[in-house]
């Protein structure tokens, strides 16, 4: 079997629905989480799905999945602009990351602009709402697809 695809979300994305949902959207992060696991699913994936409002978490997470992922898709929220220790995690991980955003960053605040993440992402999927999960879950899958023989 393979290793399964780790869909990280930073802060305030446990509050998806209630926060700002002109920006983010109506739907929860658990309808998020089930988008995933539906798009996973049909792909012949697993995911794991987590989520965290602490930085040191997040890394935890990175670092696990170095050994135990086959790709990450996260969306670093607000750490995005500014965790050098997120980006010094992901560029060691060696295996595909998909950085995802609910919104357009490039069209929102000049701060926004720019990520550290996407650095060290593979791919970067933004302002498809919750469908961007589901987009960088495919890309994901599709980046660590067995080679046909």
């Amino acid at each position: 079997m393979s290793k399964p695809i780790y869909v990280l979300s930073g802060p305030n994305l446990n509050l998806l629905g209630a926060r700002e949902p002109e920006i983010y959207g109506h739907q929860t992060l658990e309808d998020v989480q089930r988008l995933c696991e539906a798009r996973a699913s049909a792909l012949g994936r697993e995911i794991v799905f987590r989520q965290s409002n602490h930085e040191g978490e997040l890394i935890d997470w990175i670092q696990e999945a170095r050994e135990k992922a086959a790709a990450i898709v996260i969306n670093p929220a607000g750490y995005g602009h500014t965790s050098v220790a997120i980006l010094d995690a992901l560029k060691m991980v060696g295996i595909p990351v998909i950085e995802c955003h609910l919104s357009n960053p490039a069209a929102r605040e000049a701060f926004r602009h720019q990520t550290y993440v996407s650095l060290a992402a593979t791919g970067v999927v933004s302002g498809f709402g919750a469908a961007s999960y589901e987009l960088a879950v495919e890309a994901a899958a599709g980046l660590t697809r067995p080679a046909a023989k």
